[in-house]
């Protein structure tokens, strides 16, 4: 079903790059967190999470989730049966839109509830009393949300001119947006006891096998130099100055993984064969279609994309890479030091208090108002920053519900990269307070979008840095990580998607071993990556611990959708006479109310136009041609 009509259940998970992670003190979400900890980049801040509950044993939990049961099941009492009769009847507007409202109060507690528990695990997914309280409130909002299932699927069986007629209602012409998106998965939306079925069977399920891979992700340790590390610092690891130790966390990568091979290869084929069976009983036709209606974007504009970007390998990633084994006075880069620091590249850590001036400084040169939004995430401590055991992979910005506020998590180690991810991730969390006032069914943006404030907020701090830049050297070091981080983004995220069709479509005939998948994924990697990049053994596994491919199937290419269609944006932005930052923000707060389409329009952009996709990535040939000269 589309995330926003059944947004009440949707899992704590969120918007923003992937990486992976490590672990807190015992029990430190119970009272998140009274201490700030350091690290070679300074004292990074932990997130106050009080701001929805006080610790996992608060009484308000208790009586939350009460209260939800209640509401659920009243909700369920009241309406359920009933729809159709009062809609066609007088005053139907008025009398849908209160049921409308009180849907909507109720996916706003659930989104509390369920935001609360997910932030917790995130910041400890291996604590037995936090695991516990995770799954305990997420088989509790699935039970509650039971009730509610009846709604969406007996208001998309009402006939068209009775809507159409209710909406006339100024109070329920309010909520046409989430109305006629919910209207759009109606061909696809099965018998009332089967979506039960699928809905209650969902904790035993699909989201089971989601935990199993978190918490097997979290407990991996990689030997080092004879250091047993998480995942998270030996990834880091791979953008390390020494050689030696970039190809000592390569080659320990490749030995834990081989030694999980069959877990994941379990994990990934279990998964895939629950997706088949739902998209075989609802009538999606292709692997992704699902996706691509959750997104509100049509197939063949991401096709479009997928095309564009793949025809474009070899003047991208391919003479990258080329260019960057030059650098380093090689024919060719060993994987593992694909995204090894330029050999002139600057030294040292960002301490933290230099990476939030850098991205609040950009934001402040574009809007003040922006920026007034972003430093909340500082001073109201909304950001979660430090590395620890067990902590959630990589970063992200989870929305929360609209009565709150978001919350940023990543894994913050003094990086240039590190400071990207921070600006990345606010541009999420800017979007989701703007988008905010439009209540929690249509604050939601559909993923395609989700990434285009994001994508900004790196664009204007990499601007900003590059300007600010005198010395010629960290000029072209500026340029090069932009490229890398831009390759990663765009060409990177099609191949995972070409793998994950690759994957899927495969699985329909039966079960796919390790090695089969391991074969599919250098295949792809080695069309993405080009002839300058040396694939060592061992790399066939390292589809394993990329969390997209599990949490949220085909979801990668809204990177590269939102990657190329900034490079656009900006390019507007950059001739705009005045008015650009007014236009942006209020595409920003329009949340999931209009269609991408729509949103574009004001900007003179057109995603279904083929040249559209051809001139964002022309951006990035041209930094590589800017790099080409300077050598």
């Amino acid at each position: 079903m589309n995330a926003r009509s059944s947004s009440a259940l949707r899992k704590s998970t969120a918007q923003g790059k992937s990486a992976t992670a490590k672990k807190p003190a015992k029990n430190a979400v119970k009272n998140v967190t009274k201490s700030a900890t350091r690290n070679k980049a300074g004292k990074l801040p932990e997130w106050n999470l009080a701001d929805l509950y006080s610790g996992i044993g608060a009484p308000e939990i208790a009586r939350d989730l009460a209260r939800m049961d209640t509401e659920c099941v009243a909700f369920e009492t009241d309406y359920k049966g009933r729809l159709a009769e009062h809609i066609a009847g007088e005053g139907g507007g008025s009398w849908l839109a209160e049921a409308v409202r009180r849907y909507e109060a109720i996916d706003d507690l659930a989104g509390r509830l369920g935001s609360y528990a997910g932030l917790a695990h995130a910041g400890d997914s291996v604590d037995p009393a936090i695991t516990k309280f995770y799954g305990d409130v997420s088989e509790r909002l699935t039970a509650a949300s039971v009730h509610l299932l009846f709604f969406a699927l007996e208001l998309n069986r009402v006939d068209d001119a009775a809507i159409d007629h209710a909406m006339q209602t100024p109070e329920l012409g309010h909520y046409r947006p989430w109305i006629e998106d919910l209207r759009k998965d109606k061909p696809y939306q099965l018998e009332d006891r089967v979506e039960q079925l699928f809905h209650e069977k969902s904790q035993s399920g699909y989201a089971a096998w989601n935990r199993l891979f978190d918490q097997t992700i979290a407990g991996l340790r990689f030997k080092v130099a004879g250091r047993e590390l998480a995942i998270e610092p030996t990834l880091n690891l791979l953008q390390d100055r020494s050689p030696q130790k970039r190809k000592a966390a390569g080659q320990a990568l490749a030995k834990t993984f081989k030694a999980h091979e069959r877990t994941f290869a379990l994990v990934t084929n279990t998964l895939a064969k629950d997706k088949e069976i739902s998209d075989r009983w609802r009538g999606f036709a292709d692997v992704a279609d699902s996706r691509h209606l959750n997104n509100r974007v049509e197939r063949e504009v991401v096709d479009a994309l997928v095309s564009s970007v793949r025809a474009a390998y070899p003047r991208l990633s391919h003479r990258y890479y080329r260019l960057k084994a030059s650098w380093f006075k090689q024919k060719k880069l060993a994987h593992w030091d694909r995204n090894a620091p330029l050999p002139f590249a600057a030294t040292g850590s960002i301490a933290w208090p230099d990476a939030r001036n850098m991205v609040l400084t950009a934001y402040r040169g574009f809007s003040p108002e922006m920026a007034n939004i972003a430093e909340r995430f500082f001073t109201d401590r909304w950001i979660d920053a430090p590395v620890r055991p067990g902590k959630a992979p990589g970063a992200f910005s989870h929305p929360t519900t609209p009565s709150a506020h978001p919350y940023v998590l990543m894994n913050y180690q003094g990086k240039p990269r590190d400071v990207m991810t921070l600006a990345h991730e606010l541009g999420h969390g800017v979007h989701q307070v703007l988008a905010a006032k439009n209540g929690a069914l249509m604050a939601p943006t559909p993923l395609t979008l989700a990434e285009t404030a994001s994508v900004f907020g790196e664009m204007l701090t990499f601007k900003r840095l590059l300007g600010e830049t005198k010395s010629a050297r960290q000029r072209q070091a500026l340029l090069a990580g932009k490229v890398e981080d831009m390759i990663n983004t765009v060409v990177r995220q099609i191949a995972f998607y070409s793998f994950e069709r690759a994957l899927h479509t495969e699985r329909r005939n039966g079960e796919l071993t390790a090695e089969r998948i391991g074969e599919i994924w250098l295949s792809v990697q080695g069309e993405s990556l080009g002839p300058a990049i040396d694939i060592r053994p061992g790399y066939e596994n390292f589809w394993m611990y990329i969390p997209h491919f599990i949490h949220s199937p085909f979801y990668v290419y809204a990177y590269a959708f939102g990657d190329c269609l900034v490079n656009s944006l900006y390019a507007v932005y950059e001739n705009a006479q005045s008015g650009f930052a007014e236009r942006y923000l209020a595409m920003l707060s329009a949340g999931g109310t209009k269609h991408y389409s729509e949103l574009l329009k004001p900007f003179g952009l057109d995603a279904k136009d083929p040249k559209f996709w051809d001139g964002g990535l022309s951006v990035i040939a041209g930094m590589i041609d800017e790099l080409e000269g300077m050598n």
